[in-house]
């Protein structure tokens, strides 16, 4: 995914804190098939807005995305797996 950019410092949380990796990533992006949503939390707040979503990996790891679009690059936040509210969230809303 070319438009997709990851700070070396995300990078380095995704790998370890949280145990993903870039193509896990890449792939959340590849086989989302819900709608994305949209972090109204004050302290989570950005302009352009965080959006996020939850899919599998190929491996079948279910992952919450954080992201920020700006034109036609996306900007990762962060990438993890999501806990049990995150979850029933995005069955409800997603």
């Amino acid at each position: 995914m070319r438009n997709l950019i990851i700070s070396a410092a995300v990078l380095k949380k995704l790998a370890e804190k949280h145990g993903v990796t870039r193509r896990e990533v890449e792939q959340c992006f590849e086989n989302l098939s819900g709608n994305l949503l949209m972090d109204t939390r004050e302290d989570h707040k950005t302009d352009p807005p965080t959006l996020w979503f939850l899919a599998r990996s190929n491996q079948d790891r279910l992952l919450k995305v954080a992201y920020i679009q700006k034109g036609a690059k996306v900007y990762l936040k962060s990438c993890f797996e999501p806990n049990d509210a995150e979850i029933a969230i995005y069955a409800k809303h997603g």
